[in-house]
């Protein structure tokens, strides 16, 4: 069977989210993955996912690690691994300036040494049950103990990474990298990326899963998909500097800024309505289900090895609660893995 992924960055309740991800796996899913704080707490949720189904793998995507520190986050993967049976996966990253303080009151400060000091932090809390005497440039833990035994001694961790300085590194410390907001040919790059920081790390090219989670928007309608694919990239054109970088460098980068300054206006449905279909349907999953089919085969020809959906309700857009899950689960339904 194809290997598939499912990613959820909202905007349901955790129950719904939670039967989200039990039909995901009746239909095949590989893994299915909670956002950090847009739904809930994303540990929980895993938690009761665990505990509803039977194969699925389960993981983060991501652990911001600015927003938990490196021994609560080692201690909650332990948490789920046990009640899942195995199944966790730790996806971590160094999250974006833009929420960190705004929306944790906290400060943005050397994110790749955190990210790789949490990263050695959690994987020795895993494989020792304790942490002692850990000095890093940024990270110091004097003492931790997780007082139960971890299910595993290694849980696989994926890294977040967008940019070629990050893949290589996230390459380098992880099982698997997640990224995002990449058209085939910048998830073609990627591959090459993450194969180097493989090597330059002493591994071999291709040991390095590649997790594309690539927002998802399909219905039988590929109009309304189309314009409710347009309400998420103009909320991500505004809010995260990293994304509208990565637009801009796709071609975008004159219709990008008229939308940011729309949006920042206050006019986010004009913002919206100048999102190119073009743009949408570079770094998207968007239209009708034959069409989102055929564009995560491009990906996997590029060299993603885990294409995910990304699904969350398009920010600017009013819907209900039945409908945000409906169409979750159209679009679940849409890309069931083949086999």
């Amino acid at each position: 069977m194809e290997r598939m992924g499912v990613a959820f960055l909202g905007d349901l309740p955790p129950p719904d989210l939670v039967e989200c991800i039990k039909l995901a796996e009746d239909l095949g899913y590989e893994s299915a993955w909670m956002c950090e704080g847009r739904c809930g707490d994303q540990f929980s949720i895993l938690t009761a996912a665990a505990l509803s189904t039977e194969r699925i793998l389960l993981g983060t995507s991501i652990t911001s690690v600015f927003v938990r520190t490196p021994t609560t986050i080692g201690m909650a993967a332990c948490t789920v691994d046990h009640f899942s049976g195995g199944r966790f996966i730790l996806g971590v990253g160094s999250d974006h300036k833009a929420q960190v303080g705004p929306m944790h009151s906290g400060q943005y400060h050397e994110p790749i040494q955190r990210l790789r000091e949490t990263v050695d932090i959690a994987r020795e809390l895993i494989r020792e049950g304790v942490v002692r005497d850990y000095k890093g440039e940024v990270l110091d833990i004097e003492y931790y103990d997780l007082w139960f035994e971890p299910l595993r001694r290694e849980i696989p961790i994926y890294v977040a990474a967008v940019v070629p300085k990050m893949l290589k590194i996230a390459g380098g410390i992880g099982q698997g990298v997640m990224s995002t907001w990449h058209t085939v040919e910048n998830a073609s790059v990627a591959r090459e990326c993450v194969d180097q920081g493989a090597v330059d790390a002493g591994r071999e090219a291709g040991d390095v899963d590649l997790a594309q989670m690539i927002p998802t928007y399909v219905a039988a309608d590929g109009d309304l998909a189309r314009e409710r694919m347009r309400y998420r990239a103009a909320f991500k054109i505004f809010m995260l500097p990293r994304y509208r970088a990565r637009m801009a460098e796709g071609g975008f980068g004159d219709e990008v800024e008229v939308v940011r300054e729309t949006y920042a206006d206050g006019e986010i449905d004009r913002a919206a309505s100048l999102v190119p279909d073009g743009l949408i349907e570079e770094f998207g999953l968007v239209g009708t289900p034959e069409e989102a089919r055929a564009k995560i085969e491009e990906f996997r020809m590029a060299g993603v090895t885990l294409p995910m959906l990304s699904l969350r309700t398009p920010p600017g857009v009013t819907t209900s609660r039945e409908d945000a899950k409906a169409q979750f689960m159209e679009s679940i339904r849409a890309c069931a893995p083949a086999g």
